[in-house]
């Protein structure tokens, strides 16, 4: 099998690109900026050039020679993106379309919208398909750390809902086993974490590991927008505010066995996550505000 990985530079991707060279593979990654794969993956990998908001023809070309694709697309155009990659690999004879989906297409809250008409597109291309439908990433805590790390706050509009939050490693882990197994499920696999976790209890929780007391404040819907407009986009300030709503209402605290069943371990905790990710939550010198 030959594999392509789309968003080889991101979170995910690279992570899934690494896990094909530790089994010795040598995937092809589709990027944007070569110089940035290359200092990632130097000649271990087969760097190809191009972007997913390019044409069907320059996607096929792209895709050539690939028995195999790992398909992350984002934004609000998602669906027609999800379209012409999906025409694409059946031009270039791709077996299996692994696509990065999201659990709230289940839902339609949020970027399930447009993931949801980017799934209907692949099914309708007649390419083979797997959708891997995660629930948000741990990695999403990250954007707490300066709060946390300076004030000792985390703000949210998710009030006390809950979310089972997924480590990215899991993730990466279930796209390689769907990649490198080969055959296409032709459906959904859902993913989450262990355990669905309010915001309130994930801020203890790094409050414990730090030796900090993290207060949590609650915050409205129009607050949070206000927050987003600052350097999201409209589209994609409307769409996590629409998931942070959800939560709060109890609408995405599914767990899920999916992990177990496709790796035959359970997933990791967030405060497996905490331990690896501690350093971003504390000063430079080590110390906890």
């Amino acid at each position: 099998m030959k594999y392509l990985v789309t968003g080889a530079t991101g979170n995910v991707g690279s992570l899934v690109a690494n896990r094909l060279l530790d089994a010795g593979e040598t995937p092809c990654v589709l990027v944007r900026d070569a110089r940035k794969a290359r200092k990632l993956y130097g000649d271990h990998a087969e760097i190809r050039v191009g972007d997913l908001a390019g044409s069907r023809t320059d996607l096929t070309d792209a895709f050539e020679g690939c028995d195999a694709l790992f398909l992350v697309n984002t934004g609000p155009d998602l669906g027609e993106r999800d379209r012409a990659c999906a025409l694409a690999a059946c031009d270039a004879g791709i077996q299996h379309l692994v696509k990065l989906s999201t659990l709230d297409v289940k839902t339609g809250v949020g970027t399930g919208r447009w993931h949801a008409r980017g799934e209907a597109a692949i099914r309708n291309s007649g390419v083979p398909y797997t959708f891997i439908q995660a629930a948000a990433f741990m990695s999403n805590a990250l954007s707490w750390a300066d709060s946390i790390r300076d004030d000792g706050v985390l703000s949210s509009s998710t009030g006390e809902g809950k979310i089972a939050f997924i480590h990215p490693d899991d993730i990466a882990e279930v796209v390689v086993s769907a990649l490198s197994h080969g055959k296409a499920l032709n459906d959904a696999l859902v993913i989450t974490g262990p355990e669905a976790l309010s915001y309130r209890e994930m801020a203890t929780a790094i409050g414990a590991a730090t030796g900090s007391s993290i207060h949590y404040e609650i915050l409205s819907d129009a607050d949070a927008m206000a927050g987003l407009s600052t350097w999201a986009d409209r589209a994609d300030a409307e769409a996590l505010v629409d998931i942070w709503r959800a939560i709060r209402e109890g609408r995405l605290a599914t767990v899920s066995d999916g992990v177990q069943q496709v790796l035959g371990c359970p997933p990791k905790s967030f405060g497996d996550w905490i331990g690896e990710n501690i350093s971003y939550f504390v000063d430079r010198t080590g110390r906890s505000r």
